[in-house]
């Protein structure tokens, strides 16, 4: 069998949740990659500077950031998190729906923190319901859940790509074309870049087309529409919908079902210190737990350092994503436009195919060893592309294997601290908060450098922000040593305990005798 009876026999259980939550991390997807390839557009769209609509970027990374933070808030009733997702997916659907109307580019800013925020919600709530219900089991599931967003990453710019405008769109080409030169310039440090933005060539709107791309976002929010549907079908089934009921039997009882031996393992003290611990929740609770101040160090810096991995790594993904075609169109590499447009939906399709093969492979091997092997593998892709950095061959070779590399270490750290912690802490919230601010950090401060120090800078940068990944894995790894070393510590005195407590009951009795005997 691919995967044991057991780990089929909780999906089948608890199906409907699972495919849900999946469904919603496509429009995660879907929001998260589109705005790369129509980026130009957009900018003629509301006739600004390239310096202005990059603020866009940084709008809808901040409230993501947000969002993620405040999105467990939702998780303590089934009924608050499935209102929580079935809003989010709706507002997602708006926002491409509207983004066509923004004819500024403060509009449009608002529209992207707006679908930031959704975003953030869906990342938080779905990681944790999907924790919640498979716990130890979780690593196959989380995969499969990252795998969609790759998925929808994939799809908004294969959608965006026939929509596309090649020289500009309407009066605004001039303008737009001039801005991206002088950008370029800047990026490779060239002395002629003053000749660059005064070229005539450019200035007049000869050849412009009118962009269509307003099209695209109406596609999107379309393909999107059946996910708020499916989390309302969801909200039926578990009939929590007032007035409407379906008059099934209510998963909620399949997923107690699916968690019955797994909390019966773990008995009520178990249960008692995963609410002292805060649970799942959102970042701001889980900082004002009263109890968290008896639990040893090892249990902070497990998240502290768990989240200093991902702040890295997503950074490098959202680095990569980012700038990757503006590196390929620089000096030395000096692609065509065409071609390097093809670096991005490369980068995505690579991750997407890396989140499904890690399906079967964190079956078969614990999420450390997978965490070794892709972030080994990250360093050494980025130093080849240190070392080859004229090769355009290998910019392609070595995009598609970053990728593969950076595709599954979200959800493999995410099950790995989850496991350390026995699932009573707040690691899923640290987590998601934590690559949240890291891909917005480092969007902005890689950016800046690559403007300053050229485009060599661009895998220069990636390469020590993968070394310092690494060194704070290991730094986890001995964290997570001591931790195990604290926790069989605390077992082998509650051991002792128990037995003391019987015998020192029995020398009780005895004495209670001999005191009845003597008088």
């Amino acid at each position: 069998m691919f995967l044991d009876e057991r780990i089929v026999t909780l999906f089948k259980r608890n199906a409907h949740h699972t495919l849900t939550y999946w469904s919603v991390f496509f429009s995660f997807g879907l929001c998260i990659a589109f705005l790369g390839p129509t980026i130009l557009d957009l900018q003629c769209q509301t006739n600004s500077k390239l310096s202005e609509i990059t603020w866009v970027f940084f709008a809808q990374q901040f409230c993501l950031l947000i969002g993620s933070s405040i999105g467990g808030v939702f998780k303590r009733t089934l009924f608050s998190a499935l209102s929580a997702l079935f809003v989010s997916a709706v507002v997602i659907s708006i926002i491409f729906a509207i983004i066509p109307l923004c004819n500024n580019v403060l509009l449009l800013a608002i529209a992207m923190a707006v679908s930031g925020l959704a975003m953030g919600i869906i990342d938080t709530i779905a990681n944790i319901q999907l924790v919640t219900i498979y716990q130890r089991d979780s690593a196959v599931f989380l995969q499969i859940l990252h795998f969609f967003i790759g998925f929808g990453a994939l799809v908004s710019p294969l959608i965006a790509d026939p929509f596309l405008s090649e020289t500009g769109c309407g009066n605004h080409t001039g303008n737009h074309t001039e801005s991206i030169h002088h950008f370029r310039s800047m990026l490779r440090n060239s002395p002629v870049a003053v000749h660059d933005i005064n070229q005539s060539d450019f200035l007049h709107g000869e050849g412009a087309e009118e962009s269509s791309v307003h099209y695209a976002f109406w596609i999107m929010a379309l393909i999107n529409l059946p996910v708020p549907i499916a989390v309302l079908f969801l909200m039926y089934r578990e009939q929590l919908i007032p007035f409407c009921h379906s008059g099934t039997p209510r998963l909620l009882d399949k997923d107690e079902l699916a968690m019955e031996n797994q909390q019966g393992a773990e008995g009520p003290d178990a249960q008692e210190q995963e609410h002292e611990a805060g649970g799942h929740g959102d970042i701001f609770s889980c900082c004002q737990n009263d109890n968290l101040r008896g639990l040893p160090v090892s249990f902070f810096m497990i998240h502290i350092l768990g989240g200093m991995v991902l702040f890295m790594t997503d950074g490098i993904v959202g680095v990569y994503a980012g700038f990757v075609y503006t590196y390929g169109v620089t000096e030395p590499l000096s692609l065509p436009h065409k071609t390097a447009g093809y670096l991005a939906s490369i980068f995505w399709a690579a991750i997407t195919a890396g989140r499904l093969v890690s399906v079967p492979l964190s079956y078969r091997f614990q999420p450390v060893k997978l965490l070794l092997f892709n972030l080994a593998g990250a360093i050494v892709t980025v130093l080849m592309l240190l070392i080859f950095y004229t090769s355009k061959i290998f910019l392609f070779v070595g995009t598609c294997l970053c990728g593969l590399f950076l595709s599954s270490i979200f959800p493999s750290m995410l099950a790995y601290t989850e496991d350390i912690l026995d699932y009573q802490g707040c690691a899923t919230s640290v987590l998601v908060t934590s690559a949240g601010m890291g891909e917005m950090v480092m969007q902005v401060l890689v950016g800046s450098i690559i403007q300053t120090a050229g485009s060599y800078s661009f895998p220069l940068c990636g390469m020590i922000i993968a070394c310092l990944g690494f060194i704070l894995f290991i730094g986890l790894l001995l964290f997570h040593r001591m931790h195990r070393n604290y926790l069989t510590g605390t077992s082998k005195k509650s051991a002792m305990v128990e037995e003391a407590a019987p015998e020192s009951s029995g020398s009780a009795k005895t004495e209670q005798k001999e005191e009845k005997e003597n008088s």
